[in-house]
């Protein structure tokens, strides 16, 4: 007996190129939502429904309906625009949002707090910045990263490139978006002209679920490469740009509790050439459009495709679809997944600035007034503004005459460059509560305290400033890639914790479970000794991962099925 198809392949099924009833459903004034299936779809054109989870109990009490707002996330392929636009995002995260940008672990912004009758409103004003939100959620291809900082080399400006391609030739074509969020005008948009029309790539049940594809240029792996359905890896011989390693199967999120759901690191695919780039990602999606699983949507991604039929298997049917086989892989070498903070020279003298932005949230804060300083800076026209796969900002292509400017405002504003230690410019948190619906603990808002108590354990032994990676997410979907963390704490309710450690710091290996529905005083209580013992019997050159892993305090995940097995749960 076949299996029948998930709900959400009958929404979309049915939604008319992702119409549904959204268009109705914004116009009716009797509540802040809208119906269940419009939300599935409002995905796709890069709006969640979400609520203040901080006020439902208030708002339960006096018998008021939740307090609704919308979450807009921006497609911005390589992360990149230009202070007119930052400008522009200012302007609107004050006028319609929460007062706050918030960049993302996929390098574009989010928008927190937008109710439904500004929701028009904002979308055109985002259009009107010549930036769209069209698939920056749901199931197709969303926003296509790139190595962070274009400006930095030749390869890094090519691969940024193709990046745009990428995004633009994978984006769906239904008109819907403009119908909804323009009515209709045929504006400068990104995401094409309103017109009627079958999907060439995604056909009438789009994707079976989200699918993701990044680039990286060695020896940074900034976009962690090995975390996402597609991956490019720029291969460069004799400081040239020959090529592409292709990866794929990778992917972060599991369920709690199921070990037939688990992270899993991609596939080395084989090698391209900079010219099939594109065709190469959209023969990837159309295997996965036709092979992914649309029964069991817990298992729909492009890691479990590869992992029931076999990579051999996807390989011949990817290269049937392609025409032709890729070239074998060529060498390349990772070192890091993290950003380097602070100021750095291109070579055409140009200056970059990576600001630190923890948890990615620009706020203004009492001494600390980040928002308005980089307001400042972008009123200035001097740089273009990049958001990088950690959460960051780089102030890019900077002349020499500007970086002091730059400087003084930065002062001015109490905002400062290098950070406290090593472990705080290597975390990263995804927003959990109060907004996100699947949040079963804090992360955006916990993590930063948590951090301070580290701090002092580090300080302890002469640690502060050691590069560790530290992650956290308020569930187990995995959005700030937590399984890949060196340290990775992942929500499992009001408070408390699974704790992972040994992943690798070039982003190449998963961690490993150490310890279960753990609080904040047994997550100190945990790694104090860890701690003690790295600084004082750790290798040369050897990462907090790695030691982990040679110490035998947990067995490396040398593959994603291998994730649930081998734990060894500490009693401490």
């Amino acid at each position: 007996m076949t299996e029948k198809n998930s709900r959400n392949e009958t929404i979309k099924d049915n939604s008319r190129q992702l119409r549904g009833t959204i268009a109705e459903g914004l116009a009716d004034v009797s509540t802040g939502a809208i119906s269940e299936d419009d939300s599935q779809l409002t995905k796709f054109h890069g709006t969640y429904l979400q609520d203040n989870r901080d006020m439902r109990p208030e708002r339960a009490k006096k018998k008021l309906e939740k307090a609704y707002g919308f979450m807009i996330r921006l497609r911005i392929p390589g992360g990149l625009v230009t202070a007119q636009q930052w400008l522009a995002l200012d302007q609107i995260a004050g006028t319609y949002a929460d007062g706050t940008l918030r960049l993302t672990s996929r390098a574009t912004f989010q928008f927190h707090g937008i109710i439904k009758s500004n929701m028009r409103r904002t979308m055109q004003a985002i259009n009107a910045a010549c930036l769209d939100t069209l698939a920056a959620c749901g199931d197709v291809n969303r926003n296509v990263m790139s190595a962070a900082n274009p400006y930095l080399s030749k390869a890094h400006m090519e691969t940024y490139d193709l990046a745009c391609k990428i995004s633009a030739h994978l984006l769906p074509k239904t008109g819907a978006y403009h119908e909804i969020w323009l009515d209709g005008e045929k504006l400068e948009d990104k995401s094409g002209e309103a017109h009627a029309g079958e999907e060439p790539i995604y056909g009438v049940h789009y994707l079976p679920r989200k699918f993701k594809t990044v680039m990286a240029v060695p020896p940074n792996n900034d976009v962690d490469v090995f975390a996402h359905d597609l991956g490019f890896i720029a291969i460069i011989e004799n400081k040239n740009l020959v090529g592409y390693n292709v990866t794929v199967g990778g992917g972060m999120a599991m369920t709690h509790g199921d070990i037939d759901t688990f992270p899993r690191t991609a596939n080395i695919l084989g090698f391209c050439s900079p010219d099939q780039v594109v065709d190469v990602a959209e023969k990837v999606v159309t295997v996965q459009r036709d092979w992914g699983n649309r029964q069991i949507r817990k298992r729909a991604r492009l890691k479990y495709t590869i992992e029931d039929r076999g990579i051999d298997a996807f390989r011949v049917e990817f290269e049937n679809r392609l025409g032709h086989q890729l070239g074998k892989p060529r060498p390349f070498k990772f070192q890091s997944t993290g950003d380097l903070i602070g100021w750095r020279q291109g070579p055409d003298k140009k200056w970059h600035l990576t600001l630190f932005i923890e948890n990615g949230r620009i706020k203004d804060l009492t001494g600390h007034s980040l928002r308005s300083a980089v307001r400042e800076i972008a009123n200035m026209d001097t740089c273009q503004f990049v958001l990088t796969s950690n959460q960051n900002l780089i102030l890019a292509d900077i002349t020499a005459e500007a970086r002091p400017k730059i400087e003084a405002i930065l002062k001015k504003h109490g905002v400062q460059i290098k950070e406290s230690s090593g472990l705080r410019r290597n975390s990263m948190a995804c927003v959990a509560l109060p907004t996100c619906g699947l949040a079963l603990a804090e992360s955006e808002r916990y993590l930063p305290d948590l951090i301070k108590d580290l701090e002092k354990l580090l300080d302890k032994v002469g640690l502060s400033d050691a590069d560790i990676i530290i992650r956290m997410t308020g569930c187990p979907n995995g959005c700030s890639r937590p399984y890949l963390a060196e340290i990775g704490l992942v929500g499992r309710g009001p408070g408390l914790y699974n704790l992972y450690l040994g992943g690798a710091f070039d982003g190449t290996r998963l961690n490993k479970l150490y310890a279960k529905d753990v609080n904040n005083a047994k997550i100190l209580k945990l790694l104090d000794p860890l701690i003690e013992q790295y600084a004082n019997h750790r290798e040369q050159g050897e990462h907090f991962g790695d030691f982990m892993v040679r110490s035998k305090f947990v067995t490396a995940t040398l593959a994603g099925n291998r994730f649930h097995a081998d734990v060894e749960l500490s009693n401490s």
